[in-house]
């Protein structure tokens, strides 16, 4: 099919004009095949890179997780007694105690009352014991003389056995009551911090209704959330450091790596003892690095890895030593300004470092000992 051609409007001028048309159309076609043809064979401009190798460094082997600090062991102190006023509170959110310390005391009029009739009941039943001891003696002594029947030796005793019985009852009565005006001054089970209240003077509790809750000895854990691959990894006693909300940082042990892990995250716990510390507390989180000692890393500049479409490149200088060629790696640890490359790069491969990002595959560089301000500082904004 034939190529139409649209002339401009200014050749439909009068025939008189016409020859100048031409000659301004054929200066203009000219020009513009002239510079196309220049745009094409002009060589294309060298990006200024520096030059980086690869360097083998002796890395620590880091595991990084999440997690809550938590008590140790939390214990629940509660009242042992019934109905009775709690009449003084001594301990509060924050106290440090020690075992054995009164932290709370409940109103004790009404059981040392119950003390003192268990006492009277004891004191009866040990008086009946003698009297009955006494006959049973006299029974025995008489037993086959015929002064006294068969049948009259075997109530007597009888009867002392019986006093016994209730003389073991009304002493059994009265520790009970004993133990009941102990438990009326509430103590600390182990030295510890308290961390919740509830005891209020006045209020009347239960049996085993919750006055305190303690922080066993102080002792705080940090529990964190790991996969089960990375559990695996984590043997007891292995270092670990936390970094708090504020920047400060702690140190810690492992304690134990908890034997399952979650059903549906897949991750399980490792129990990591923490120092004591004033800037540590129950429930606050914390992001924590597991030590796992040493290994040897292949590294690169950071600046010399770009990611694209969710991949890590570096550009490799081939042997002219100005055409780059995009390099898929595989990237690990990072430390610092390097990076860990695990795969893709040989160790005594030329790579693009500042200046990489705005690179791509088959582009002409030159290599400089360094590039100016603006240009190096380009790819970080």
């Amino acid at each position: 099919m034939p190529t139409t051609l649209t002339l401009p409007r200014f050749l439909a001028l009068p025939f008189a004009a016409a020859p100048f048309a031409l000659i301004f159309l054929a200066a203009l076609l000219a020009g513009g095949c002239g510079s196309h043809d220049d745009a094409a064979t002009r060589p294309r401009a060298a990006l200024a890179v520096t030059e980086a190798r690869p360097r083998l460094e002796n890395w620590p082997i880091q595991i990084v997780a999440n997690g809550n600090i938590e008590a140790w062991q939390e214990a629940l102190i509660g009242a042992d007694v019934q109905a009775l006023r709690l009449a003084e509170v001594r301990a509060d959110v924050g106290d440090v105690v020690r075992a054995g310390q009164v932290l709370a005391v409940f109103d004790d009029e009404t059981v040392k009352i119950d003390v003192a009739q268990a006492r009277a009941a004891l004191a009866q039943a040990e008086a009946a014991v003698a009297a009955a001891r006494d006959n049973a003696v006299r029974a025995r002594a008489l037993r086959g003389s015929g002064a006294m029947s068969e049948q009259s030796v075997t109530q007597y005793l009888t009867s002392e056995q019986t006093a016994l019985a209730q003389a073991a009852a009304a002493r059994a009565a009265l520790a009970a009551q004993r133990l009941r005006l102990t438990r009326t001054r509430v103590v600390s089970p182990d030295d510890g911090v308290i961390s919740a209240r509830s005891a209020t003077v006045g209020a009347v509790f239960g049996p085993g209704g919750e006055l305190f809750r303690l922080i066993r000895q102080g002792r705080l854990e940090w529990r964190a959330e790991l996969t089960d691959a990375e559990l695996e990894r984590i043997p007891a006693g292995a270092p670990a450091r936390l970094t708090l909300a504020d920047g400060r940082t702690v140190e810690g042990t492992v304690r134990r790596v908890a034997p399952t892990v979650n059903a549906h995250t897949r991750t399980g716990l490792a129990y990591v003892d923490l120092p004591p510390a004033a800037a540590i507390r129950a429930g606050m989180f914390a992001r924590g690095v597991f030590m796992l000692g040493d290994s040897p890393a292949l590294t690169v500049p950071l600046q010399a890895v770009s990611m694209r479409e969710a991949f890590s490149y570096v550009f490799r200088l081939e042997a002219d030593g100005v055409t780059v060629r995009q390099t898929k790696v595989e990237t690990g640890r990072r430390a610092g300004d390097r990076l860990e490359i695990v795969a893709g790069l040989a160790a005594e491969a030329r790579i693009a470092a500042a200046g990489a990002g705005f690179l791509n595959d088959g582009d002409r560089v030159r290599v400089v000992a360094e590039l100016p301000p603006v240009a190096a500082e380009a790819p970080a904004q």
